[in-house]
């Protein structure tokens, strides 16, 4: 393999931090001998992500995480190798029973105790949540642009998680 190869990873990369063991395997990733594309899931920091900056790369937006390690945004439609690929990520957290906690909250302690107790699955919001894992009308609406502009003709979707409808 090499760098004009692709590994694409379908939502929940795992971009939480910049703690040193994410780092360590960005870094990891960053010495394989291919490209990790990703598109994001559910189980991202999306704080986090909106803090790196947006370039654009065969023809769609993209963040680069590292030179070879590379978020494909939502809504693109990119050109590899002779084929286009769109992109869509995001997906509505299922785990989340107990609801999402606001540590901002007075009783926020109060209800965590709670749900641990009841072993309740929760989420706790810009902490292990956040509002943009669903898809912004938005975004929607540049997708819809992109395709437009390429007769809505693409050789894949890539996507974390396939409409319900669907």
């Amino acid at each position: 393999m090499t760098k004009d190869d692709y590994v694409i990873i379908c939502g929940d990369f795992g971009f939480w931090d910049n703690s040193k063991e994410q780092n360590y395997w960005r870094n990891w990733l960053e010495k394989k001998p291919f490209t990790t594309l990703w598109v994001d899931g559910n189980h991202e920091n999306y704080d986090l992500l909106s803090t790196i900056e947006t370039n654009t790369w065969n023809g769609g937006k993209v963040q680069f995480i590292r030179s070879s390690v590379i978020h494909l945004m939502r809504g693109q439609v990119y050109e590899i190798d002779g084929l286009k690929i769109f992109t869509f990520g995001g997906a509505r957290s299922h785990d989340i029973s107990g609801g999402i906690l606001d540590k901002t909250e007075p009783d926020y302690r109060r209800k965590k105790r709670q749900l641990d107790r009841q072993k309740k699955s929760y989420r706790i919001n810009h902490v292990s949540w956040w509002k943009e894992e669903m898809p912004s009308e938005g975004e929607f609406e540049e997708g819809r642009q992109n395709l437009e502009k390429h007769n809505w003709n693409v050789n894949y979707i890539i996507t974390h998680c396939c409409s319900t409808d669907t």
